[in-house]
């Protein structure tokens, strides 16, 4: 980067959830994979359906052990509970089906509502539980933040230089915060470090920016999403964590150059 090249105006809000509390139980030990949680698109599917099986498991269960107690209030309690369970399993496989063909296919069959931007943010929270127990939790969020970032980006939106927003971390290392500020310059966008969750939502509610990219690690990026996305589009780039979380992290800055382009039209 030359010296007089442009360079974004980097601004702070400090003092809710703290940003990287979802690591506050980390050892000190080197991160697998020297930080990095890169996974295939098909691992947050199978995590997923397996979510799919075990809500509708626990709901059969339910309706079983509650059914003949149900049955005393109303005898066709029980029967029109399984059927309605019936119901809902139907639909939530149909949907996800058709999930699973818009991403592989690149057809986009469902509004944003009611793809990326709706449903599908509930099943990668519930999908992201899940995977905790099988040791699985960072790779599989990362799995379903690419999923849902390839279908946002299928919507090919488009937006000013001032309705734009890049909102990143405390913890990138200065190489990485120097090419941000620098993609930022060129593309006459606003960068905002925010320390917490809730300074992270109050900017945006104070700029009201038409959509955001995100920086953040795979565990605070599917608080965030789940947070904002359904309000407002948001792109999330995932970084990489070489020396353990909340310090240091690296980042992709091709990725986000495309976005932040790709985003204002430029």
């Amino acid at each position: 980067m030359t010296a007089d090249a442009p360079r974004a105006q980097l601004i702070h809000i400090e003092t809710d959830r703290r940003l990287g509390h979802e690591w506050d139980e980390w050892d000190g030990r080197p991160l697998p994979g020297n930080g990095d949680f890169s996974a295939p698109p098909g691992l947050f599917f199978r995590f997923a359906a397996l979510t799919i099986g075990i809500g509708m498991a626990l709901g059969a269960a339910l309706i079983f052990l509650l059914g003949p107690r149900l049955g005393t209030l109303w005898p066709l309690l029980p029967r029109t509970l399984w059927l309605a369970l019936g119901a809902a399993a139907t639909a939530t496989w149909l949907w996800f089906g058709t999930l699973v063909f818009s991403f592989y296919a690149g057809v986009l069959a469902l509004p944003e509502g009611w793809l990326e931007r709706g449903p599908y943010l509930r099943l990668m929270s519930l999908t992201s539980h899940v995977s905790r127990a099988f040791g699985k939790r960072d790779w599989v969020e990362h799995a379903a933040i690419d999923v849902y970032n390839t279908l946002a980006e299928r919507r090919g939106r488009t937006v000013g230089p001032g309705e734009l927003l890049v909102l990143i971390p405390r913890c990138l290392s200065k190489q990485a915060l120097d090419g941000v500020l620098a993609i930022a310059g060129r593309y006459e966008v606003p960068v905002f470090v925010a320390t917490r969750g809730q300074l992270a939502r109050r900017v945006i509610r104070e700029r009201r920016p038409r959509a955001v990219v995100a920086v953040a690690c795979e565990r605070d990026m599917m608080t965030g999403l789940r947070d904002v996305a359904g309000r407002l589009p948001v792109l999330g780039l995932t970084m990489r964590l070489p020396n353990g979380p909340c310090r240091d992290a690296m980042l992709d800055l091709d990725v986000m150059e495309q976005w932040v382009k790709s985003l204002v039209g430029a």
